[in-house]
């Protein structure tokens, strides 16, 4: 993969410039000329769908508790862009099905399912908007990841794996995953290029400095998941 076709994917949007994971930070992110965003998918209390990584309210907005535990028309009306900047106080939690409306034909989504038991239904807001192949799912539990290939073979899906062995590699390859997502830190050219060749395209995440953006540019990396695109851009000559 050569870099000037290395996906750059907005971490939350743009975490480093923007409150993650709303609609300010995937609007920046995509005024910046990004390929894709990432978001990470959660439930209420009351099962609907929502934009938030954390189990717990209070890192990223005004409110207490966990977000299981509370109901939509209660998190609806919660601050989520002050804890970044007083700028963005106006910034809300985003439902999955309006983010999918507002952004499907305008980008590519990267969904990270955050709590188990979620993959089906992501699958139908997804298919019912026709963003089949707009879409990426993603996450750390293997097994939801095959459950979504199984019920749609035509999904594209990316394990989202903490480390990188043999066993991992094998598993991937055997469940028909499209990618594999590997922190920044454990990818080498030689690696990639052997993951590659097993048809598996690369994706970097944990990309925390510039030193970790230029190794995995270094190892030619299909994707990358950033917070700060702004700066891998400028590095690839896009910006």
């Amino acid at each position: 993969m050569k870099p000037s076709t290395m996906q750059v994917i907005g971490h939350r949007g743009a975490a480093a410039l923007a409150p993650e994971n709303t609609w300010d930070g995937f609007d920046a992110a995509l005024d910046l000329g990004v390929d894709a965003i990432e978001t990470d998918i959660r439930a209420t209390s009351d099962g609907q769908l929502i934009l938030i990584h954390d189990r717990d309210l209070e890192r990223t907005t005004n409110g207490r508790g966990k977000v299981d535990e509370t109901p939509w028309s209660v998190v609806q009306t919660l601050d989520a862009g002050s804890w970044f900047s007083e700028r963005y106080r106006h910034a809300k939690i985003p439902r999955l099905d309006e983010t999918l409306e507002r952004y499907g034909s305008r980008t590519h989504l990267v969904l990270e399912i955050k709590q188990l038991g979620l993959e089906t239904e992501v699958l139908q807001q997804v298919r019912a908007l026709n963003l089949l192949d707009r879409v990426t799912f993603t996450a750390f539990d293997f097994p939801a990841m095959q459950k979504i290939k199984t019920q749609v073979a035509a999904a594209r899906v990316g394990w989202l794996a903490a480390k990188v062995d043999e066993e991992a590699i094998a598993r991937t390859v055997d469940a028909g995953f499209e990618q594999i997502c590997l922190p920044a830190k454990v990818l080498s050219p030689e690696l990639v290029a052997r993951l590659q060749a097993m048809g598996l395209e690369a994706r970097a995440w944990k990309v925390t400095d510039e030193d970790l953006m230029m190794s995995a540019l270094h190892a030619q990396v299909d994707g990358m998941t950033i917070d700060f695109p702004d700066r891998l851009l400028a590095v690839l000559g896009r910006s």
